[in-house]
């Protein structure tokens, strides 16, 4: 049943900037809630302009309610919790599109505003990527205009964008120097809990097959510049999760407490590079082969050469790192670690076990051992594919006996498998190899796509030594990316991206800004403002000198803000006809009384003609062209432009004395 609107409600045009600007939060955080939270948000704006519209009745105090515990009740059921940036964003969806079944007041409008303003701080903070720059800056825009729609009744929409879109930029600058030189604390101001997330790239844990499903992802994974001269391809090994413990099917991290890293000996070329790392909401930093230190106070170089931090990675990270690709051990590999690596499950991969003893009879040391292995994969009939068939209860035993084929963790899998079942320490170690140059910015990409596992084993004399399996089925995999091996892994979309060259070329220039964004925009902290004041030439700068800069700098734009006020608020140079009338009126004054603030021209013509009725025939005459000319009807262009230089030679040629005497 309909009923007629409450006194004290708005026209539609506020209810409907008001909603726009919320509906444009909710759309920012459309990838980021569970599809049925945007859609009910969604639904229930189109409902309320709706009903608006028709002036239906609104749900009672009773209804609403309900629905809000029931809100509550549903996004704690979803995400365990009302915490968080996932949970809170949903909440504040659900709870303000709850808000439009009682927006009668313009009140009301302003808490709407203020949600969309809410959701874009919420998409900011989860996301900031270049991409997304313009569609923030619109939402700021459009929140700012709906401000001022529902502030000032009957204030026009493009009124509103103009006023909205010269305040977004005079506070540009302002905004450019809080970020500049607004001191920041070190660390994460944000504390945030992400769960519910998926996590990206690579595991602590890895079955044969599972590093083949990230072949499908052509995300980046980190970024690498190097100082000088980057390694050949065949050594851009990037290190991750080591894995040790084996159960017949699936190999797992251990914590490694109990082992001590070794001394080593670093041969060769050492390579000095910064990696700029994609959030992963995981713990381990990648670094190429062996770093040589950590790079970090908070991250662990661990026993076994990995980069373990003391927090997931939730935010992109940039480090300098130095590291060796051919080391030599100084000492021997304890007993702890030699059981930890030579372990297999009992009576798990038969056939693989009585391979590798045979293989061990026939070779005279473990490095022969290793080439003879590394042999029977070379002539063997092995496939490199990233569609093997299924393995079964024996994996190892069914994928060198029976299918023959697989992906570099199948691979690595069974070559750790065999070396252990011989008593030769050996692991796996899962991270990326290669990557994609990028001569735009000069630099590497390494995509989650670079997956890839290989082995390290135990020789004497030599310590832990690398090798790729994978290499002697399929040794171009060494120089090559997975996608140049095997272009059907591709989507149709991204296999005609890397055919054209434009549009690699383009895609290199994107990635290139996006880089460019991300290490001085995102990743903009307390030390690249203090390596900042360097820059500017002030020696040992440190917080005070951030905080003088930027009261420096604010007091220069509120300084020119005040001169812009001052400028506009100044009156306009009197035009033509202006300063002929202030002539004529001057004249006047000099015979008769002067002209009061609120005369009009006739009113000023009566009162000078009351006391000189002499002048009446010219002085009334010209002030009332005058009057005609202002305020009359509008005439063309040049015709205005005539009479008003006939009034003005009128006025310069009057003369009082013959005025009277005429």
């Amino acid at each position: 049943m309909a009923a007629a609107p409450s006194a004290d409600s708005e026209p539609l045009q506020p209810l409907a900037w008001a909603c726009a600007a919320f509906a444009g939060g909710a759309l920012l955080n459309l990838d980021r809630v569970p599809a049925w939270t945007a859609a009910t948000t969604l639904l229930l704006i189109a409902w309320r302009l709706t009903t608006e519209r028709s002036r239906a009745r609104l749900p009672g105090s009773v209804a609403r309610a309900l629905l809000a515990l029931a809100v509550v009740a549903v996004v704690l059921l979803r995400f365990h919790t009302l915490n968080g940036l996932a949970a809170g964003t949903a909440l504040l969806m659900l709870m303000s599109a709850l808000k439009l079944l009682e927006t009668r007041a313009r009140r009301d409008q302003f808490v709407l505003v203020g949600a969309g303003l809410f959701l874009l701080l919420s998409a900011c903070l989860d996301r900031q990527s270049l991409v997304r720059v313009p569609l923030y800056a619109l939402q700021a825009w459009l929140s700012c205009s709906a401000l001022a729609v529902v502030a000032s009744a009957g204030f026009g929409g493009r009124a509103a964008l103009r006023l909205a879109g010269r305040a977004l930029l005079f506070a540009l600058p302002l905004a450019v120097l809080l970020f500049l030189f607004f001191p920041r604390l070190p660390g994460a101001f944000w504390a945030l809990q992400r769960g519910g997330e998926a996590q990206t790239g690579l595991s602590d844990t890895m079955s044969p097959g599972s590093i083949a499903k990230l072949v499908a992802s052509y995300d980046p994974a980190f970024r690498v510049q190097f100082a000088g001269r980057a390694p050949p391809a065949e050594e851009l090994y990037w290190r991750g999760p080591v894995l040790h413990e084996f159960d017949g099917h699936t190999w797992r991290r251990t914590s490694g407490a109990f082992h001590p890293r070794q001394r080593l000996q670093y041969l060769g070329t050492p390579y000095r590079y910064r990696v700029a790392l994609e959030p992963t909401r995981l713990r381990w930093w990648f670094a190429l082969d062996t770093p040589a230190q950590s790079p970090d106070a908070s991250v662990l170089l661990t026993y076994d050469n990995q980069l373990l931090g003391t927090e997931p990675l939730t935010q992109p990270i940039s480090f300098d790192a130095v590291s060796y690709t051919r080391t030599r051990a100084l000492e021997p590999l304890g007993a702890l670690a030699r059981q930890q690596d030579t372990t297999l499950p009992p009576g798990a991969n038969p056939r693989s076990a009585a391979l590798a003893q045979t293989l061990r009879q026939r070779a005279d040391s473990d490095a022969d051992f290793v080439q003879a292995t590394l042999g029977y994969l070379h002539t063997g009939g092995f496939e490199y594919t990233l569609t093997p068939e299924p393995l079964g209860a024996d994996p190892v035993d069914d994928f060198l006996f029976n299918t023959r084929a697989g992906f570099c963790g199948h691979y690595a899998s069974a070559f750790v498998a065999l070396m252990r079942a011989a008593s030769v320490p050996a692991r796996v170690v899962t991270g990326y190899l290669g990557g994609e140059w990028n001569p735009i910015g000069g630099y590497f990409v390494v995509r989650q796509s670079d997956a890839h596992a290989w082995a390290e084993v135990w020789l004497q004399g030599r310590g832990w030594t690398r090798i790729d399996p994978t290499a002697v089925v399929a040794p171009e995999r060494l120089r090559r990316g997975v996608f140049d091996l095997l272009p059907d892994a591709l989507s149709a979309p991204e296999r005609l991206l890397r055919a054209s060259a434009w549009l690699t070329r383009a895609l290199q220039r994107w990635d290139a800004a996006n880089a460019w964004w991300s290490d001085h925009v995102v990743k903009f902290d307390y030390s690249a403002q203090l390596d900042l004041l360097g820059r500017l030439g002030i020696r040992s700068p440190d917080v005070r000198y951030l905080g003088w800069a930027f009261v420096l700098a604010l007091f220069g734009w509120l300084a020119i803000i005040a001169w812009h006020i001052g400028r506009s608020a100044r009156p306009a140079s009197p035009d033509t006809l202006a300063r002929a009338y202030a002539r004529l009126c001057h004249k006047l004054e000099r015979i008769g009384p002067p002209r009061a603030p609120h005369q009009g021209p006739l009113s000023f013509a009566e009162t000078v003609t009351a006391q000189r009725p002499e002048l009446r025939g010219s002085v009334h005459a010209l002030l009332a062209r005058y009057a005609q000319l202002r305020y009359g009807p509008a005439a063309p262009a040049a015709t205005r432009t005539r009479d008003v230089e006939a009034f003005r030679r009128a006025v310069a040629r009057l003369s009082l004395s013959r005025a009277a005497g005429g």
